[in-house]
């Protein structure tokens, strides 16, 4: 299994680790770290030093509560940047963090090579958008929306409702004209979810393998950790990494993190352990 666009291609045959690049002064856990071009690239070098897979950029923060970002201020805050990983780096893969039509279809002129939407492409134009930019788009299920996910979620089974939604969200994609090796599934660990939900969903994530499709987890400093342990969202790097092995171990193909070189470390122990079966 591998990700690919017209210029490259990613292989899926281990985990792969995708560094979350937040240029938001809101973020929950690293809000106004990377709000200026300079820091932003930067931390981009590190990961990429460390050997990041992917980088995912976003100028919005989707935490509950987090306010509308215009689409003016959202272009100003990741377009430059991705832009300037392009030029000096131009076989890293760069994701666009959006859930707006316009944002995606200027990320992907910049050089942006995968679309990572929390909107699951329900936005007006974005189908249309990332059906015509022809990249791997991953579609994340979420219950609600940010501001008011997090309010009172239910499900009378949570595996079902993710699985019926991606089978929906799919159908959709494909009617639109994307096609199926370019879609990747998010269950959406921690939007419109309860910690029980959170980790029903990890427990059973191999679940989704019938799909045939690449699987993205993204846990690293959400409540489910931070609220579980009574700590802070950043004083949650072993505990970001425990759930990411986890969801490795469990088949997940891509991973979302803030602390890109501890996952790497762990990575090289999953995969040398698959290996070894």
């Amino acid at each position: 299994m591998d990700i690919r666009t017209d210029t490259k291609q990613l292989s899926l045959h281990r985990p792969q680790v995708m560094g979350i690049l937040n240029t938001t002064p809101d973020s929950f856990s690293d809000g106004g770290r990377y709000t200026h071009l300079n820091d932003a690239f930067d931390r981009a070098e590190q990961m990429i030093a460390a050997g990041v897979d992917i980088i995912d950029i976003g100028g919005e923060s989707t935490r509950p509560g987090a306010p509308a970002v215009s689409l003016a201020d959202e272009l100003q805050r990741v377009i430059p940047l991705i832009e300037r990983i392009r030029a000096r780096y131009p076989d890293i893969w760069i994701s666009i963090d959006t859930s707006k039509a316009e944002v995606m279809r200027h990320a992907v002129d910049a050089g942006a090579d995968l679309i990572n939407d929390v909107r699951a492409l329900q936005e007006p134009g974005a189908l249309q958008v990332a059906a015509q930019a022809n990249i791997p788009v991953c579609i994340m299920h979420m219950q609600g929306e940010p501001r008011t996910m997090q309010n009172s979620p239910h499900y009378d089974d949570v595996i079902k409702e993710v699985n019926d939604f991606f089978a929906e969200r799919i159908d959709v994609c494909l009617q639109a004209g994307i096609k199926k090796h370019n879609i990747i599934l998010d269950p959406g660990f921690g939007f419109g979810k309860s910690i029980e939900h959170n980790y029903h969903l990890l427990a059973h994530l191999d679940k989704f393998h019938h799909f045939e499709l690449p699987i993205l987890a993204g846990m690293s400093r959400k409540s489910m950790l931070f609220k579980l342990l009574d700590k802070a969202p950043a004083e949650c790097m072993v505990a970001s990494v425990t759930g990411a092995t986890i969801a490795a171990i469990k088949g997940a193909h891509i991973l979302r993190v803030h602390d890109v070189e501890q996952t790497i470390e762990a990575m090289a122990i999953v995969q040398m352990v698959n290996r070894n079966k």
